[in-house]
């Protein structure tokens, strides 16, 4: 297997960084990348205002997601974890133990590559990893390139040495970046989840108020929360939302930041779910504290309304949006469909309930709620009170 190792501040990690990690993975057709953000580098200290290391991580974890390749690329705490500076030597002789018969290639950006000989134990890195290099500008890079790989080779005769340029890779410097954050700009440099994490943890003089934010603005702070694999999911239950509100009459904005918002905490577990339950004095009936599906709508409500100063008409949105209740509000019905039927939804009947739906809210309310308690019985799970008294008031009405 071949390994790529892709380390450094990532002080935030931005495009620049996928772009070039992106073109080593086709190039040198890596089986894996391993990010691995330093907790103290070696060669520089951490300006002042900076992420912490834990931040890092978390933000340099979001970026890898968004190269889109699954497990192919992971994010590691080695080095946060180690106490000391983050060597990279220690850290390939590690990765070494843990991967001995595979081969490993450590991927660095021009300026790491033409300074390599000064680093910490460079001769042992080169026994222990290959080097790849890239260049992060549109500039000719070869012939400083070519100079660096013959010395390379001269001081280290058994060094497995990498170069390429990344044409149209977006050049800038996290220095640069950071000011443009300070600035209120700098979003297009960023997968989207990251610049909504540095939103909404104030990180590098982004100071936004998280409960005055425009849509555009709380669009990532929402992605920040997700699964990278939820973020399709939210996105299209937002675009569904949108149609569903102009086909109805509803507010259209309050539907958007609903279905933005609906599955905020939908990633946590059942400890933090209820540890969520127990700050906010949300009260679960019995039900509930056993079954973590149902958790998510309540707990994701609560954040709403704390964290991002939501009405009580959205509030009641994403509360309800799981289980149903009887006499929903239009906006309620809504949300709950559009989670329902948004566009990556694919299972037996989702087709004609989106033609019911676009028909007759009601009825199409209806029809969801049935096939939520079919699908729950032939499971053998019990289904929520709200569910059925949902379902039972929208049958009496009609």
């Amino acid at each position: 297997m071949k390994i790529g190792i892709y380390g450094g501040t990532f002080n935030p990690p931005h495009l620049g960084h996928l772009t070039a990690a992106a073109a080593v993975i086709a190039t040198l057709k890596l089986d894996k990348l391993l990010l691995i953000p330093a907790s103290i580098p070696p060669h520089k200290d951490l300006p002042a205002g900076s992420a912490t290391a834990e931040q890092r991580l978390e933000m340099t974890r979001m970026a890898g997601e968004q190269l889109g390749l699954g497990s192919k690329v992971e994010t590691l705490d080695m080095e946060v974890r180690r106490a000391g500076k983050s060597f990279t030597s220690d850290t390939l002789a590690e990765l070494k133990a843990q991967f001995p018969e595979d081969e490993l290639w450590l991927l660095m950006g021009t300026d790491m590559f033409l300074s390599f000989e000064t680093w910490h134990e460079p001769e042992k890195i080169a026994s222990l990893a290959g080097i790849a290099a890239f260049g992060r500008t549109k500039a000719d890079m070869e012939p400083q390139f070519s100079a660096q790989r013959d010395k390379l080779y001269r001081l280290y005769p058994e060094a497995r040495i990498f170069t390429l340029t990344v044409p149209g890779v977006i050049d800038i410097s996290s220095t640069e970046l950071r000011e443009r954050l300070a600035s209120g700009t700098g979003e297009n440099l960023l997968p989207p989840a990251v610049y909504g994490y540095i939103l909404r943890n104030h990180l590098y003089g982004a100071d936004v108020n998280l409960k005055s934010l425009t849509l555009s603005q709380l669009r990532p702070v929402a992605l920040s929360y997700l699964k990278y694999k939820r973020i399709p999911h939210v996105l299209g239950t937002e675009q569904e939302a949108i149609r569903l509100a102009i086909r109805y009459g509803a507010d259209v904005e309050k539907a958007r930041v609903a279905a933005l918002l609906h599955d905020c905490t939908k990633k946590l577990d059942m400890p933090e779910q209820l540890a969520l339950c127990r700050q906010y004095g949300i009260e679960l009936d019995e039900l509930e504290q056993k079954a973590l599906k149902l958790l998510h709508a309540k707990t994701g409500a609560a954040i709403a309304r704390e964290v991002f100063g939501v009405d009580d008409e959205i509030y009641r949105a994403i509360w309800w949006h799981t289980t149903g209740h009887a006499d929903m509000t239009l906006l309620e019905k809504i949300i709950y469909l559009a989670d329902y039927i948004e566009p990556s939804r694919d299972f037996p009947g989702v087709n004609d309930l989106r033609a019911c739906v676009y028909e007759d809210l009601d009825r199409g309310m209806l029809m969801g709620l049935e096939m939520t308690i079919d699908e729950m019985t032939e499971m053998g799970n019990p289904v929520h009170h709200a569910t059925m008294e949902a379902r039972d008031w929208l049958k009496g009405k009609r």
